[in-house]
């Protein structure tokens, strides 16, 4: 029978073992992420040296956020760029994050030849985005359109007062920071409010006007706030083709003069693919170490949202919930 001091001696030499694995584990991550990172320097917006077609992807919530307008700059500054495919998949965001975004896309289609390819929904800021190309392409089945401006604000008023909570405020003029949703809206707040959506919608029903160049009938039916599928924003000539981005290169081949077969590539924000690659590697290391509380800490770190700021009208298509 083994003594005490062999089983101790045994515990010991496993716990180094252990951590032995672990620590082989760990830089065996960072030497997989080393590698994966200059694979990606090797296909990426850094060391790109041959001719190739820019795929600039505009998902999720527009913002008008500075990396993605320094994306679209350093697009335009390429050598090496030869064309562009903008790749929509949104459901819009602020009409003043559209409108930038819109400006430096004309920026860019006046330097490269470019497309817009919508994979799914080019709806409200979306679709400010994509009117920023002369051809837009869409699959059948795809959202477009959502013409229109929102303005949504909680009024919690009902609820302080059932709680009995009451915010009392001094301010210069009756409409200064109105509305509060602290209190009912006065008629005069909601009609400046009401002025500024309208000036808003006449600003993007204008643009669809100019961009896709819709009389006045046509801009009446496609600007009533609706979106529609594909096929139906073909007749309404708000996309140009059906299809999806083989379809897109291929009329910036014959209407562009693009060379053919050149091969596509992705074009990121740097920025946010390092923080995503530092969050995950840090998280996935502090996993193999043991460190499941460290991991689990820098897990609710990475996932926080970086600050969108929603108290401004928006473009922004909200399908609207069932009573």
């Amino acid at each position: 029978m083994a003594s005490d001091a062999d089983l101790l001696a045994d515990r010991r030499s496993l716990r180094r073992k252990l951590t032995l694995w672990r620590v082989l584990a760990v830089l065996g991550v960072i030497a997989a992420a080393v590698v994966g990172g200059l694979a990606w320097r090797d296909d990426g917006t850094v060391s790109l040296s041959s001719p190739h077609i820019a795929r600039v992807s505009i998902s999720g919530f527009i913002s008008g956020d500075r990396r993605t307008l320094d994306l679209i700059k350093s697009v335009g500054d390429s050598k090496t760029v030869s064309a562009v495919v903008l790749d929509v998949n949104s459901p819009g965001g602020t009409t003043s994050g559209a409108e930038a975004l819109h400006v430096a896309l004309r920026e860019l289609a006046g330097k490269k030849p470019i497309v817009t390819v919508v994979s799914g929904l080019a709806a409200s800021g979306g679709y400010i985005a994509a009117m920023s190309t002369d051809h837009i392409v869409a699959r059948e089945t795809s959202l477009v359109g959502s013409i229109g401006v929102l303005f949504q604000y909680p009024n919690v008023s009902q609820l302080l007062g059932t709680v009995g909570v009451k915010v009392e405020e001094i301010k210069s003029s009756p409409l200064k920071a109105a509305p509060n949703g602290f209190e009912p809206t006065s008629p005069e707040a909601r009609a400046a409010l009401q002025s500024v959506v309208d000036d808003n919608y006449r600003w993007f029903k204008q643009m669809v006007h100019d961009r896709r160049r819709l009389d006045d009938a046509q801009l009446g039916t496609a600007s009533d706030g609706r979106v529609f599928s594909g096929r139906q924003a073909l007749g309404l000539k708000l996309i140009d083709e059906l299809g999806g981005e083989r379809e897109g290169i291929a009329w910036l081949e014959k209407e562009k003069k693009v060379a053919k077969d050149l091969k596509v590539r992705d074009w990121r924000p740097r920025s946010s693919s390092s923080r995503f690659g530092l969050w995950s590697l840090a998280e996935v290391s502090a996993r193999l170490a043991g460190l499941d509380g460290l991991a689990a800490t820098i897990a609710r770190a990475a996932d926080q949202p970086v600050g969108l700021r929603l108290d401004e009208p928006l473009a922004l298509w909200q399908p609207a919930a069932e009573k």
